[in-house]
């Protein structure tokens, strides 16, 4: 499964394709999407709708994987950032791509084993378990990996396959 895992925001957008196949994720690509400061936001946002529809179209994800907002002091940049969120969703949408969202402990829990795991558990984890010789950078590149790793991981899970139900099998008294 082609998996397209974003770390949202309106300045820098990571983004991380992986192929995950039951417990082995294969990186395909890495980076961000940067928007020029100085700018004002509506032009931010085009911008990121417009290189997100190209990041779909290119690489033809089968499931998008994005974190979900987490809030802690500064709510003028949360604002913002839930801006550029939005504009992901309604380009993932309008592709047609399902979408996942995983929360900050989700995606640590995930790649690191603790939910507790600070940023340099996370990127080290990330950097082992896509066989890679150097931690991703930027930052928000390693962030957006690890969310699609997090993703394959629950996606590709036993325990979350889909299991038919055939009435037939079953008698009934």
């Amino acid at each position: 499964m082609r998996i397209l895992g974003i770390d949202p925001g309106v300045a820098t957008i990571g983004f991380g394709l992986i192929e995950a196949q039951r417990q082995k994720n294969t990186l395909l690509q890495y980076g961000v999407i940067s928007t020029p400061p100085g700018i004002p936001l509506a032009s931010r946002l085009l911008q990121i709708s417009q290189d997100m529809q190209q990041l779909l179209e290119q690489f033809q994800p089968e499931e998008l994987a994005i974190e979900e907002l987490f809030f802690s002091k500064n709510i003028t940049t949360g604002i913002s950032v839930a801006h550029g969120r939005g504009v992901i969703l309604l380009a993932a949408e309008e592709f047609g791509v399902p979408i996942y969202e995983y929360t900050p402990m989700q995606v640590k829990q995930a790649v690191a084993g603790y939910g507790g795991a600070d940023k340099k558990q996370v990127m080290k984890m990330t950097q082992r378990l896509l066989h890679m010789k150097q931690i991703p950078r930027p930052d928000d590149a390693a962030d957006a990996l690890a969310i699609a790793i997090c993703h394959g991981r629950a996606a590709t899970s036993l325990l979350n396959r889909e299991r038919e139900f055939h009435p037939e099998q079953y008698q009934t008294r």
